[in-house]
């Protein structure tokens, strides 16, 4: 398994991003709140964490849903996956939305959403006239047919 280490900075009173087992991909990332954040039906917030990351060059951070929270709540996160870039140095806020018909409160220290450390490349363009033929060629959304 790669390891990659990472400084972090907490601000909160929570524990560090964590994993729950040790296959997991994702880190469960908590609330950092004065006070309980109800999101209406529909409602977008922008929920703090407390954490700043430093990452290395290389290297990425996605912000994606926690599967619990958005099939028993309809709660997601909007820009999923959100990237954090290696040279952002702010605190990582979670842009959360209520898809659901009722509230849904969100505490200090709930976990609200998992967060996903990966290397990425960075791309060089190479001018062309023409792409090499595939199987799939064009064919876009629902070429492939419903069964």
């Amino acid at each position: 398994m790669d390891k990659v280490t990472v400084k972090i900075i907490n601000t909160s009173n929570n524990p560090l991003p964590q994993y729950s087992t040790p296959s997991s991909a994702g880190m469960d990332l908590r609330a950092n709140l004065d006070a309980p954040v109800t999101l209406r039906p529909l409602e977008r917030k922008l929920i703090p964490t407390g954490i700043y990351i430093e990452l290395p060059e290389g290297f990425e951070c996605q912000i994606r849903p926690r599967s619990g929270l958005a099939l028993k709540h309809g709660i997601t996160v909007l820009n999923t996956p959100g990237t954090i870039d290696a040279d952002y140095r702010g605190e990582i806020g979670v842009i959360l939305v209520n898809l659901s018909q009722e509230d849904f409160t969100i505490a200090h220290g709930d976990r609200i959403c998992q967060m996903v450390v990966a290397r990425h490349s960075t791309v060089e363009w190479e001018l062309s006239e023409a792409l090499s033929d595939s199987e799939r060629g064009n064919g876009g959304f629902g070429h492939s047919g419903v069964k």
